[in-house]
This record gives structure tokens, sequence and C-alpha cells, in this order.
């Protein structure tokens, strides 16, 4: 069955002029959104994203092609109209000082309310509802000015649902939200685009977020252009570690997900149950701390690697250092481990220097 389209990019180039001349910012895009579907726009510093999102809000023009919006032209549409068809927040903070919460959302309500934004019994009930939504009851008496950048922001998405659009375009909306708003505030918009059957077409760089959470994927560069799709299709083709893999950057194609690729200094036998969340979480601090942990001397890739230093980690609570056979160390911490560990492989390494030397350890 084929999807509803409510704004479509026909050959669309983006950018501005500066001193006379055009500055090309992304070239001849072609893409779709679609009702009840959440769209995230993913891509690099200076990709043009927030160009492209204010192209399609109507806030400045494109460059060259089309954007249509609810099959005609975004370019035909006159304000009042668009205002009730398109909502809109943008990243920069907002400069309202004297208004309260309640106030900034009735400002939403502005296409319904008329001249005189006198507001009826159903734009009073909506503004109610968008501050329960948004989880932002407790300010609706609070001015502006005294709000966190957090609270504005989540101020904002709540106007631009309360103005009851069909589509509602988000340039970082989570950008000063603390993790579980950023997720709190990811699902809502997902829900509002599935039970509410709106368009909801956010910018962002919370990679992992989108990747869970979004319906459609749009990938924005400058030199590979734009490539739309679900999230879990572009993993298997590969789109998405061509996108974003970069020295130190893994991407695993099977969880959606990106990984830190550490260094390595030194290498150390591990043994114990892979399965157990301390020998996962031991592995994980080695890692970080530039030792890459081993199941066996054949998986060694250092010729300094010991034989003789094994990190043991039963998945009892406990992590144990035998050294030569013998256990050395037993502690509960993964903390008190990093150093012996590391102290106990170049004890062993000056060691072997001095035999292979004949040396005593006073020379």
């Amino acid at each position: 069955m084929e999807k509803e389209a409510t704004i479509q990019l026909r050959n669309v180039t983006t950018g501005y002029r500066v001193k006379g001349k055009y500055k090309e910012i992304s070239n001849r895009l072609n893409a779709a959104l679609h009702t009840g579907e959440m769209t995230c726009l993913l891509g690099p510093n200076g990709a043009g994203k927030s160009t492209l999102l204010r192209t399609m809000a109507g806030f400045q023009p494109s460059l060259g092609g089309e954007v249509v919006v609810n099959k005609k032209s975004l370019k035909n549409y006159p304000p009042k109209e668009l205002a009730k068809a398109v909502s809109v927040v943008l990243t920069q903070n907002n400069d309202i000082k004297n208004l309260t919460v309640e106030e900034v959302l009735a400002i939403g309500r502005s296409p319904y309310t008329g001249f005189w934004g006198r507001l009826r019994e159903r734009d009073r009930k909506m503004i109610d509802k968008c501050l329960n939504w948004v989880g932002i009851e407790s300010l609706r008496s609070r001015k502006m000015h005294t709000l966190s950048d957090g609270e504005r922001q989540k101020v904002m998405i709540a106007k631009a649902i309360a103005q009851e659009t069909p589509i509602i375009l988000l340039d970082e909306p989570t950008a000063f939200l603390d993790y579980p708003s950023k997720v709190a505030m990811m699902l809502l918009l997902h829900r509002l685009a599935k039970a509410l059957k709106k368009t909801v077409f956010l910018s962002t760089h919370d990679l992992e977020h989108a990747l869970q959470i979004s319906d459609q994927v749009w990938l924005l560069d400058h030199d590979k252009g734009l490539t739309t799709g679900m999230p879990e299709d572009l993993c298997a083709e590969g789109h998405i570690a061509r996108y974003f893999e970069r020295k130190g950057v893994g991407f695993d194609p099977e969880t959606c997900t990106f990984s830190i690729e550490h260094d390595v200094a030194r290498e150390v036998l591990i043994d114990g149950n892979p399965d157990s969340l301390q020998y996962k979480l031991a592995v994980r601090a080695l890692l970080r701390n530039a030792t890459r942990p081993i199941r066996s001397m054949g998986e060694a890739q250092m010729e300094s690697t010991r034989s003789d230093v094994v990190l043991r980690v039963p998945g009892d609570g406990t992590y144990r250092l035998l050294d030569h056979g013998k256990e050395s160390v037993c502690v509960e911490k993964i903390e008190h481990i990093l150093g012996i560990v590391g102290s106990t492989i170049v004890k062993n390494q000056i060691q072997t220097i001095r035999d292979a030397a004949q040396m005593t350890a006073y020379e």
C-alpha cells in the first residue's frame, strides 16, 4: 500500500544568497515525508541539516526545485494557511522574557483564535493537554526568562504541538535536555506521529536515539548526498556505517549501535564467565584503559603479551589475578584490579629482561 506523502522534495537545492552570489549547501534533493511517521534527519556538522529544515518550513527559499506540502507548492501558501499546516521548533534559544509558559502556548493557538486572540474552551483544553503531554504542568505560571534552557525547549515543543498542525518540523529539539528527557521527548514525538497521524520531522545528533525510535531516517552529507530509508534497512545496506564510521568509532549493524574503539597498548589473558555482568564490565574497563582482554594466547596480537598473568572473573562478584599460576590478588571492585594488572605485567616484563641479561634487581 502506497503511503500518503505530506511533504515532498523535488530536486531541491538549498543554500543562501551572499553578496549577490548564491552559495549552495545541498544539491538536487529528492525525498518524501509521510503521515503517521517520525523521521530523523542525521548528518555531520555542516552537512546542511538546519538549512534544509528551514527551507522545508518556508523560512528561506530554495535555490532550485520545489517543496510540496500536502500536494501544494510551499511558495503558494499564504502565511495563515501555512501556520495551520506546519509548526516549527528551531534550535536557537528563544528571547521571550515577560510571558508565562501558558501564554506562550496560547500563541500556538493564534491560527485559530482570530484577530483578538481570545481563547475558547477548546483552545484552553488543548493547552492543558500539551502541558500534560510534555510534562511541564508545574511550569504553567512561570515566566519564560526564569526557566532553564531545557525547560524553555520543552515549552517551545509544547507550543508547536498546541498549534495542532498535521506536520511538525523540529531542529535539534533535544539539544538542551538531559538524557532521560531526551528519550522521553523522542518517545513522545513518536507517539504523537502514530496516535494523531502527524508527520514529525526532526534533525538531531542523537544517533542512538534516532536509530532506536524513528520510523524513517534521512542521511545528509555534502559528498554522499541524501539517502533515506528505515533505520534497519540503512544499517543492513551499510549506509549508516558509510556516513558515520571514523577512526575510533565502530558501528555494529546487527544492533544498530555505535562503539568507541580504543587504542591498545597491551594485552592480558582473561578467564571466567563471559556471560556475567562482572566479566562484561571488566572487559569494558580494560579496553578503556588501553588493555585488550584475550581468551587465549592464540588471540594475542602483540609480542609483549604475557602468558603468566591471568585475570580471572568467575562472575561471583570477585576479580582475581593469577601471577605464574598463583592467585596474588582478590578484590571486589574493577577499579582495584586495573592498576594491579598493569603493574604485574610490567614487573614480569622487567624481570624477563633481567633474567635474559643475567642482572640482579640491584644492578
